[in-house]
């Protein structure tokens, strides 16, 4: 039990920082310091005989061993997954600097104002944004995007502004598509490509979910706003409206819609998936594309030397990205590191099977524990990032493959997010409509919690 307690006191120590304004990064990675201390104390070789650290890496003094699987882990991060999620912000930057992404949402404005039904608008809605995360694989920053854009067409025609906040708040709910960080972490983790990962292991339990989460979206937009004595007041919207009107959107030419794709179709149209002989990655796939913005900014402009030189905005998003991402998956690996030297995850299985538990327990566990992570530090993809090391070893014990495991524990994992209030995203909208958070989550709970339940239904089946 000595595993247990110690792992109880650094995710009790983890929360305790978390709910004093510690930032993540801070508070995985002195959590995961601790429990490599504690471990360290307990027995010397633990760091090794736990695999955390290779006996020929020792530095031959157990402090400076500490900081030496920091080290480690931000080397190996950055040659691979770390370039990977860099190279992706990079280019969603680029599209941001050229207006591509909202080129995008232009293809759906006119068929969205064509529908009159205010809830059958919602519910085309919802699914407008369930296409475009695939292509922008930000929550804040599609839900940013959707505010000014979605938003005022739903208001307009007599949405709620709580009932829109639904669908823009959980615009990201499941981290979708071979260009997600949390879906590229996955990948790797089971060791598959991300186009494969994406076709074959999470679209049979995402279609289920978008469609259930649909449902559930109408149902209960229509019950809270019969709840809230809801009426519609145009000249009420129009007025709150014009007053949040006044930086008007560059309009981009509408060819750069098909910008944001391009990676995805590299992606898919050069993989296993279709029988390519033909090898892509995702470094690669956003070079190209951001290359083929460039020609188009080229022509845009007729102006060579100013738009080559935009290409800092590719890199500027890339070392944004390890600011605030990678760095948080390394100490997110370090708080990992720490859980797998004290014997934490042994320990469990152990527990695991001694109480009788399979394979489902123990994912259908491992799931809730991770939203709940999710719905405390507000974000995914720290919760996600500190666990998913540690699923093959726990995979391994069961006798099954990691990608049974890990392709339901990942989809979960965002659905905490989409129902707290302090995520970055429900802030942000909160904010612009002027509304409180919480009664943004209070509308997405309900829909999150019966994505779960389907989360699972698909489990028992496939697994």
């Amino acid at each position: 039990m000595f595993s247990i307690f110690f792992a109880f006191v650094a995710i009790a120590l983890l929360v305790f920082m978390l709910s004093k304004k510690i930032n993540a990064h801070m508070a995985l990675l002195l959590s995961g310091l601790f429990l490599l201390l504690i471990a360290t104390m307990h027995n010397s070789e633990a760091i090794f005989s736990s695999k955390v650290l290779d006996a020929k890496g020792s530095l031959n003094f157990w402090f400076f061993n500490l900081f030496e699987v920091f080290n480690k882990n931000l080397s190996s991060t950055l040659s691979g997954l770390g370039l990977t999620l860099m190279c992706i912000a990079g280019f969603s930057a680029y599209m941001e600097h050229v207006g591509a992404s909202y080129a995008l949402f232009k293809v759906f404005e006119k068929p969205l104002s064509m529908v009159k039904s205010p809830y059958m608008l919602l519910i085309v809605s919802y699914f407008v944004t369930q296409f475009l995360v695939i292509f922008i694989p930000s929550h804040a920053g599609l839900g940013l995007l959707l505010m000014v854009t979605m938003y005022p067409i739903l208001v307009r025609t007599g949405v709620s502004k709580l009932s829109a906040l639904t669908v823009i708040g959980t615009c990201q709910y499941i981290d979708h598509g071979p260009g997600s960080g949390n879906v590229i972490l996955a990948a790797k983790t089971a060791g598959v490509d991300p186009a494969t990962y994406f076709v074959h292991h999470q679209l049979p339990t995402t279609i289920p979910i978008i469609i259930a989460v649909a449902i559930a979206i109408y149902f209960t937009s229509k019950y809270f706003d019969k709840k809230d004595n809801f009426i519609f007041n145009k000249e009420e919207i129009e007025k709150e409206l014009s007053e949040g009107n006044e930086n008007k959107t560059k309009f981009p030419p509408k060819i750069y819609a098909i910008l944001p794709i391009i990676p995805l179709v590299l992606i898919l149209g050069f993989s296993k998936v279709v029988g390519s002989n033909i090898k892509m990655n995702v470094p690669v796939a956003m070079m190209i594309s951001t290359f083929a913005a460039i020609i188009f900014e080229m022509i845009r402009y007729r102006s060579v030397v100013e738009t080559l030189n935009s290409i800092m905005i590719f890199f500027k998003g890339m070392g944004h990205l390890f600011v605030i991402t990678v760095s948080l998956i390394v100490c997110g690996q370090v708080f990992a590191a720490g859980l797998l030297s004290i014997g934490f995850v042994d320990t469990l299985i152990n527990l695991a099977k001694d109480a009788g538990f399979g394979v489902l327990a123990i994912i259908i566990f491992v799931s809730i524990l991770l939203s709940v992570s999710a719905f405390l530090m507000g974000s995914g993809n720290a919760a996600f990032f500190s666990f998913a090391p540690l699923i093959p070893n726990i995979a391994k014990s069961f006798n099954v493959e990691t990608i049974m495991m890990i392709a339901p524990i990942q989809i979960m994992t965002g659905f905490g997010r989409c129902v707290s209030p302090i995520a970055p995203a429900i802030l942000a909208i909160a904010g612009i409509a002027k509304v409180s958070p919480f009664a943004v989550v209070k509308r997405t709970a309900i829909p999150m919690i019966i994505a779960g339940i389907v989360n699972i239904i698909c489990t028992c089946i496939y697994i």
